[in-house]
């Protein structure tokens, strides 16, 4: 089962932490002011230096930057702090936020313990993954709700292996399958990376005959990037900027080469040091990047965590980790869609474990 040793530690410490909540009640036009500055300076579309466009080989359409304005201080849910929304460049066409909302289902074919996904047989992963999606829908109709499955193809490992990496990598004929399923129930496909004693730069570029795929989309665990040589599960693990960029940088490359609508990256996150240098992250056209507010625990601990890493260290969009065994041992039960609503920001990606 994911979240080994420390985890609960880290949840008995932020019950010690006071949280000043932000204020839902006024509207702040500053960021979305922001982004429209940035998006009028590169004509509504801002490239990477040295980059070939690839809204230049996309089909022109215009864009709809006041519907796409109004959507994200939506997702805000009027953020009187001015946080969010983020400032950052209109997406390229095709991009999945703010107009959607992912909902996918976790785990490895090879574990019954990492997740839903490998947990149950697949046509009652599919029953149970196609109700959530419909009582999301049900809960924001405004909102369009996407299904995916999100599979970890690198996991960490707690042997060095013979390479001493600490991680292995799943067979594509596994990946395949997934794949396979996800045409099944037309959803997405998210592949994601625990590196172990590996890297991002070296561990992605492997996956991109998926990520060069339309609905392919990338997932990486800091949980389990070990800096100093220890044992993943040991320790948490942690990502710097530039190992976040590394990931975007790729994405976007294939994005460019490949003339595909945006990418989606998925980064796990449920303490202070898994991520640092957050105001570093980039903010591409081609790569629209999720804070995933991941660990387990109850209802109000779960809260206090999304305020204190995700609410107050802004990147570009959230996400919600739900844990069908864990979340539910508490007295307060698993969160509903229309609890996580009421969050400042609202989550578009959520994720079941």
């Amino acid at each position: 089962m994911k979240k080994p040793n420390l985890t609960p530690l880290v949840y008995l410490f932020l019950l010690l932490i006071v949280i000043n909540t932000a204020g839902c009640n006024g509207i702040s036009k500053a960021n979305i002011m922001r982004v429209d500055e940035a998006a009028n300076s590169a004509d509504t579309i801002n490239t990477p230096a040295g980059a070939e466009s690839a809204s230049s080989k996309l089909p022109a359409r215009a864009f709809d930057t006041a519907a796409y304005n109004k959507k994200m201080l939506e997702l805000s849910n009027h953020d009187s702090t001015g946080k969010w929304p983020v400032s950052s460049a209109y997406p390229l066409p095709g991009a999945i936020f703010p107009d959607n909302r992912v909902i996918a289902y976790y785990g490895n074919l090879y574990s019954t313990r990492m997740g839903i996904l490998g947990e149950i047989p697949k046509d009652s992963m599919f029953k149970k993954l196609q109700q959530e999606v419909a009582e999301w829908q049900a809960a924001d109709p405004s909102t369009k709700t996407l299904p995916a499955l999100h599979y970890i193809a690198t996991t960490a490992q707690g042997s060095a292996g013979r390479d001493g990496k600490y991680r292995l990598r799943m067979p594509f004929h596994q990946i395949d399958t997934i794949m396979n399923w996800a045409s099944q129930i037309n959803a997405l496909v998210f592949v994601d990376i625990q590196v172990g004693h590996s890297t991002v730069k070296d561990e992605v570029p492997l996956l991109e005959k998926y990520l060069r795929q339309p609905n392919v989309h990338l997932g990486i665990d800091p949980e389990f990037s070990m800096k100093n040589g220890e044992r993943p599960g040991s320790k948490i693990g942690t990502f710097t900027s530039d190992d976040i960029n590394d990931a975007i940088d790729f994405l976007a490359e294939v994005v460019r080469k490949n003339d595909l609508s945006p990418k989606v990256l998925v980064v796990h996150r449920f303490t202070q040091g898994m991520v640092t240098g957050y105001d570093k992250i980039k903010k591409v056209p081609e790569v629209q990047v999720v804070i995933d507010m991941d660990g387990f625990g109850d209802k109000i601990l779960k809260r206090s965590t999304y305020l204190r890493y995700i609410y107050k260290e802004p990147v570009q969009f959230t996400g919600f980790k739900l844990f069908y065994k864990n979340d539910t041992k508490n007295t307060s039960g698993i969160y509903t869609p229309e609890e996580l609503l009421k969050f400042t920001p609202k989550p578009v990606y959520i994720q079941y474990q």
